[in-house]
């Protein structure tokens, strides 16, 4: 099978001491592309020092996270902006709204956003959505931004069955499944059945959001087959069709 995960924090300290053994893992498996998101002004020195040593394998994102906006977040988005000019970036992402802590910068992260969706439709880049607490917020900056200039995926879909209803109506957008999926009562999995196979991307999140029957343990790219299984599961499909399916997705959305 060939595999893509869309979505591993591989830049992060954790994986400093193996990162080789992770990715000889992953490429064993059948995971050939690994995308990496940014988190915040300086995570992408790390993320393309990554790429750089795993050329063809692991493709950098670029973008401000909701989480990393603070009083400052106009100078971070200023050096995001120019960093985007210097070289090739598969998407704008980590990018959203999250209200899951607090609201200290609710202003500020929906500024961020709106100009983060900007810099989608400029440079003609897909948009990778982190949602938490926010799905109202999100969808209203869409709207007002451009919904048919967008395209995307709504990172790690936690939201309930309104909020996914709403997402089926958008043409161009797609739902990032996770380990969060393989874990018991999880509520996405009671509708994911109504999701076209087609609107699905499989990522890992990795360190976190380990799938069962690791959960507990970092994560890793290699684990993604765990999610795939489970899909196939409750799509009732041949995993080898969630596989391919969900890498032919990856490959369109992120052109690599």
């Amino acid at each position: 099978m060939f595999l893509v995960d869309t979505h591993a924090h591989l830049d992060l300290s954790i994986f400093d001491h193996d990162i080789y053994e992770v990715i000889q893992r992953s490429c064993t498996l059948g995971i050939q592309k690994i995308c990496i998101p940014n988190i915040n002004s300086t995570s992408f020195l790390d993320i393309n020092i990554l790429c750089n040593n795993f050329h063809n394998i692991c493709f950098p994102m670029i973008g401000l996270h909701p989480t990393s906006i603070n009083t400052f977040y106009k100078n971070d988005l200023r050096i995001i902006r120019k960093e985007l000019n210097k070289r090739k970036y598969i998407a704008i992402g980590e990018i959203g709204i999250d209200y899951f802590r607090n609201k200290i910068y609710a202003k500020e992260q929906i500024k961020a956003f709106e100009e983060q969706l900007h810099w989608s439709i400029e440079f003609d880049l897909p948009i990778v959505i982190h949602a938490r607490e926010a799905f109202l917020e999100v969808f209203e900056s869409l709207y007002k931004i451009g919904l048919n200039k967008l395209r995307g995926v709504f990172h790690s879909f936690n939201g309930n069955l309104e909020n996914l209803k709403e997402i089926l109506k958008y043409k161009n957008f797609m739902f990032g499944v996770n380990g969060l999926i393989t874990h018991k009562n999880n509520e996405f999995q009671k509708h994911l059945y109504i999701v076209p196979i087609e609107k699905i991307l499989l990522e890992t999140d990795s360190p976190y959001l380990t799938p069962i029957p690791f959960r507990g343990r970092r994560n890793e790219p290699s684990y993604i087959i765990h999610i795939a299984q489970k899909i196939a599961t409750i799509y009732n499909m041949p995993v080898e069709i969630i596989a391919k399916t969900t890498t032919c997705n990856a490959l369109n959305l992120f052109k690599i």
